[in-house]
């Protein structure tokens, strides 16, 4: 924590550290730190810094099939087309599905023929960003989409290459993504409360993009990276170690508000309504690529 953590430079660690070995003090097996750990990742102020138990850590790195509800591609009015992504956390074999389901869905909304899109985040409430920036990276366009950036500013980038995402100019680990032909679609990027994590990354690597508005409520507020840790007897540790920047430079540690604040209409008479994708869609019908003669 005191080597890696995003907020190491803020932090009282000879209190943390003293604290710490109290509250463990008896300990003959590694079960009885983890009220220790968990103590300690608190005091850092993150956030979002999380500790697995061996078990937890088993289901969660370990699923090999997970439910895939949510993730729909779909063509609105006007050529308009529309994607919802979920969150996804698992095994690689839950990435490539998702990936491979997920680029089936653009192509069902319209891929390179859409006049423009709605990105649909508000269902993305964490797990693992590269999957989701597979899938969108054809949308997002070819070039630098945002970045990591460390305590001491150092910072790692996200690009995406022929529809598929790099770090530093390292693939994730799937093929091109058939990144579309000719000028970049405008994309409505819909936020919420929800929206967390890794789903705050991808609305970031949205912004400062061209022909690109959101719209919704702030999302959740932890806009930041987590890398694990495996200790000893297979716990792990997953400590927040950046934040995350936009294309501009820009970064973000806070709920990040939409463009256009729409919050849900709560009469019963608007129970079926979607408002925040009703003005999403109004706004792409009003732009160049999708007004038609």
């Amino acid at each position: 924590m005191e080597d890696h953590s995003l907020l190491r430079h803020q932090v009282d660690w000879e209190t943390v550290r003293g604290k710490a070995f109290t509250e463990a003090r008896g300990a003959r097996k590694a079960a009885d730190t983890y009220g220790a750990i968990r103590s300690a990742l608190r005091s850092l102020g993150d956030g979002h810094s999380v500790f697995w138990e061996p078990d937890q850590a088993t289901e969660v790195q370990g699923t090999s099939a997970v439910s895939l509800d949510g993730l729909e591609g779909r063509p609105l009015k006007g050529g308009v087309g529309y994607l919802s992504l979920p969150r996804v956390q698992g095994a690689q074999a839950v990435y490539d599905q998702y990936v491979r389901r997920g680029r089936q869905a653009v192509a069902r909304a319209g891929g390179a023929e859409a006049c423009g899109w709605v990105v649909d985040l508000r269902p993305q409430t964490g797990g693992t960003m590269w999957p989701t920036l597979a899938v969108v990276g054809p949308i997002l366009g070819d070039g630098e989409v945002g970045a990591f950036v460390d305590a001491d500013g150092n910072r790692s980038v996200w690009s995406i290459e022929h529809g598929s995402p790099y770090t530093d100019g390292r693939p994730e680990g799937w093929a091109d993504g058939r990144p579309f032909t000719g000028s970049a679609p405008p994309v409505a990027v819909l936020t919420g409360r929800k929206t967390a994590s890794a789903g705050e990354a991808v609305a970031v690597a949205f912004r400062g993009r061209s022909d690109t508005r959101s719209f919704g409520e702030q999302t959740s507020g932890v806009p930041t990276g987590n890398e694990p840790y495996r200790l000893s007897d297979g716990a792990v540790l997953l400590l927040t170690k950046v934040k995350d920047a936009d294309r501009t430079g820009r970064a973000y540690d806070a709920p990040i508000p939409p463009d256009e604040e729409i919050v849900k209409d709560p009469r019963p008479v608007a129970a079926d309504r979607d408002e925040v994708l009703e003005a999403a869609q109004d706004w792409l019908l009003r732009q160049t690529a999708c007004r038609r003669p």
